[in-house]
């Protein structure tokens, strides 16, 4: 028997960047340098995903772009382009997943959920951007929170505000240290990979035909 099938689901917890929303600081940061090597080494020396997940879990813009300028004031220009162009990081929806999203919403057979590591002050412009946010039965922002993943404490508070069951509650991450996260808090995961993949997956599941 397939235990995935026999398993019931009745909610469900996406990631937002990399499964929904496609961001990338590449995207602007290839615009201001000439070559690739120079966009490797800034945004894995300087602008690093270290620095940006400070944000997501709640320090100020400000703060962070002042204490990076005083660190490396030679790249001033560079780093104030991080989150004043900040909208030139978005490729826009990933629009096959968020055909699958369409696809769970109209079922009503789940609640759906969004657990996400992200600025609360950037936040308001993907509302704008993305209707399918609104699709959400409730959205959990790591930097309004002032936490964020893998910490337990932020699937804990998904759970916990959404009077959620772990036990039958899939999340959908693509970074698979979040799916270890969620793990320890008796949450089952989906690395995502791509949406084909989380297709099948959830075909597998009997969540999605």
């Amino acid at each position: 028997m397939n235990t995935d099938a026999a398993k019931q689901y009745s909610n469900l917890v996406f990631d937002l960047g990399a499964v929904l929303i496609d961001w990338n600081p590449r995207y602007l940061y290839s615009k201001i340098f000439a070559t690739a090597a120079e966009t490797d080494f800034f945004l894995e020396n300087i602008c690093t995903s270290d620095w940006n997940e400070e944000q997501d879990a709640g320090r100020s813009l400000q703060d962070a772009t002042e204490m990076l300028i005083s660190e490396h004031p030679e790249y001033e220009a560079h780093i104030r382009a991080f989150y004043g162009r900040w909208k030139e990081m978005l490729g826009g929806p990933i629009e096959d997943t968020v055909n699958i999203l369409k696809a769970l919403k109209e079922s009503n057979r789940y609640k759906l959920y969004a657990l996400t590591n992200w600025s609360n002050e950037t936040f308001p412009l993907a509302l704008l951007l993305y209707p399918f946010l609104q699709w959400f039965d409730g959205i959990v922002v790591s930097g309004r929170e002032k936490m964020r993943k893998p910490q337990a404490e932020f699937y804990e508070l998904l759970l916990t505000r959404y009077n959620i069951d772990a036990q039958n509650t899939l999340f959908i991450d693509d970074n698979q240290r979040n799916i270890a996260g969620a793990a320890a808090c008796g949450i089952e995961g989906v690395h995502f990979t791509s949406p084909l993949q989380l297709k099948e997956v959830l075909a597998q599941k009997s969540i999605l035909s």
